[in-house]
């Protein structure tokens, strides 16, 4: 039995279920003509009784088709959402890279916006202040960054995004999609960057369809389906079966 020391996060007996609304009214008309009738919903359970445990150091990585809800475990994680049933623990600073532009304001420069996502995660302005040279360099945006962030590709935001999150010396990393956004260059400098983390014992948790990198990143591989876990093991294993599954 592990005790808290031992792991970064424990997912115990989570359950998630959203709930989808129809023939919701959208326009006074529609709310008075049909004031009467009740908005027909489902629930949908997304996630069901999920027990899922990461060593401190590990590096892992969610596995699945569209839909299959690793995502919605990453938002979990991140507490961006909550549980229906179950609880999630978290040791150490968490940082995220769930959604592209997440934490910016399209009105704010990309060196305000440094600034403004960096104190979200916990940093003081002076400590912001000693990282802030070390973030534009690594986003390679120095022409770019007195820039208001709308006139930003979505490539811009992603390098932006993530140089952001890997300065501000978290003990557990996760990170979605994210990194499929962006060109070549960027894509295998953040990689290089995640290696780095990696063997300097952060903990790594990544959502990604990108599994020879995954092969390369991560020991170890969780595949979720329909909302369940199929397969929990070394990371070639893993990989290996559910893309045995995918023929």
């Amino acid at each position: 039995m592990s005790t808290k020391k031992d792991y970064a996060i424990k997912v115990s007996h989570v359950t998630k279920k959203f709930k989808i609304y129809y023939d919701k009214a959208n326009t006074l008309k529609e709310r008075l003509v049909f004031w009467k009738s009740k908005n027909k919903n489902e629930e949908r359970t997304v996630l069901e009784d999920i027990n899922v445990e990461i060593k401190k150091g590990e590096t892992v990585a969610l596995i699945g088709t569209n839909g299959s809800g690793k995502s919605t475990l990453l938002k979990l994680m991140t507490k961006i959402i909550y549980p229906t049933k179950g609880k999630i623990i978290t040791v150490g600073k968490l940082t995220s890279l769930l959604e592209l532009g997440a934490g910016f304001h399209d009105d704010f420069t990309g060196r305000e916006n440094i600034y403004f996502n960096a104190s979200i995660f916990g940093l003081t302005k002076s400590e912001i202040d000693a990282k802030v040279d070390d973030i534009i360099a690594f986003s390679e945006l120095e022409e770019f960054i007195d820039n208001p962030v709308r006139t930003y590709s979505s490539g811009m935001y992603m390098r932006l995004a993530f140089s952001v999150a890997i300065n501000v010396n978290a003990e557990i990393l996760l990170i979605d999609e994210i990194l499929a956004v962006g060109d070549q260059h960027f894509q295998d400098k953040c990689f290089s960057k995640l290696e780095e983390l990696k063997n300097s014992d952060k903990t790594i948790v990544i959502v990604s369809h990108s599994l020879e990198s995954i092969r390369k990143l991560c020991d170890r591989a969780i595949w979720i389906k329909d909302g369940h876990i199929k397969m929990d093991g070394e990371a070639n294993s893993v990989i290996d079966s559910y893309l045995e599954e995918c023929k």
